[in-house]
């Protein structure tokens, strides 16, 4: 059974997942931030294990949220766990009249938001060495 929850500030099991995927696989020194506290979690579970996560928070403008963290666990890919929790994250931000989603995508996984509906806008840039460009997707009801 898939449950996804949902809170404010960091779970212990969304800090376990982002741990082992963006810390010890990818290698980020920088994973966790002050924006931690003040986030809303999703953590995707599969028969009561945390398989995936990610946050969103409100960016300078009121109607653009931004998601970010996204991470499935390595023995839990390929069951389209980041594809439901980009669809949950979106439709909670829906039930809130957000209009806008932006995220800051990794250029190696900018073919799963592309499906997804998101574009890509300005520049490739760095991220502790690690190609990454800016999407966007407007959010209708």
């Amino acid at each position: 059974m898939i449950q996804i929850r949902m809170q404010q500030g960091l779970s212990q099991d969304a800090r376990i997942i982002r741990q082992e995927v963006f810390v010890e696989e990818q290698g980020f020194h920088h994973e966790f931030d002050e924006t931690d506290q003040t986030a809303w979690h999703l953590v995707l579970y599969e028969n009561g294990h945390a398989a995936g996560c990610c946050r969103l928070f409100s960016s300078d403008n009121p109607d653009v949220y931004i998601l970010g963290r996204l991470a499935v666990r390595k023995s839990c890919r390929g069951r389209q766990y980041g594809e439901r929790l980009v669809r949950e994250a979106e439709a909670w931000l829906r039930g809130r009249h957000v209009k806008r989603l932006a995220l800051s995508a990794q250029v190696r996984v900018r073919p799963f938001y592309e499906k997804l509906g998101y574009t890509a806008s300005g520049d490739e840039y760095l991220d502790e060495y690690c190609p990454h460009i800016h999407m966007e997707k407007e959010l209708t009801e």
